[in-house]
């Protein structure tokens, strides 16, 4: 999962085709060697069409969780817990997106606070609150 979000603390939410619910990009590896990061990159390219060189943060974090049975059909024949690591792209502002019409079928840039009701999954708002205590500490240390 990669929790795209601004400066100013917005975050960058996706409106998932089947079953529709809001999302921050998610993904998959797709090669043998591609690594998470990697694949963090790249599913932000094709979900979003943004680029970016610089605001990237590995944080570190996996979540499992059991693949719901509608899903098992997007994983390798027999995976029943999907591991999903936590990364974050921090950009200066909001940015036109272009959609992976294939997968989504809307966007929508909000604050981290109102993102975080919106989004369906447990991992996707602990992200959401980890990016949003992240910044509180920041502005904090810089009123110091």
């Amino acid at each position: 999962m990669v929790v795209v979000y601004t400066a100013a603390g917005e975050t960058l939410l996706l409106e998932r085709l089947q079953p529709v619910f809001w999302q921050s990009v998610t993904g998959s590896l797709e090669w043998p060697n591609e690594t998470p990061e990697d694949a963090a990159r790249r599913e932000v390219y094709e979900e979003t069409g943004i680029e970016a060189a610089t605001g990237w943060a590995d944080w570190k974090i996996s979540r499992y969780f059991p693949i719901l049975s509608a899903y098992r059909d997007h994983f390798a024949p027999g995976t029943r817990v999907n591991q999903e690591h936590m990364f974050s792209l921090q950009l200066p502002e909001p940015r036109p997106v272009n959609l992976m019409r294939e997968e989504h079928s809307d966007s929508e840039w909000l604050s981290l606070t109102k993102g975080r009701d919106r989004v369906w999954s447990w991992a996707n708002r602990a992200a959401l609150d980890q990016v949003a205590a992240l910044r509180a500490r920041e502005r904090t240390d810089a009123t110091r």
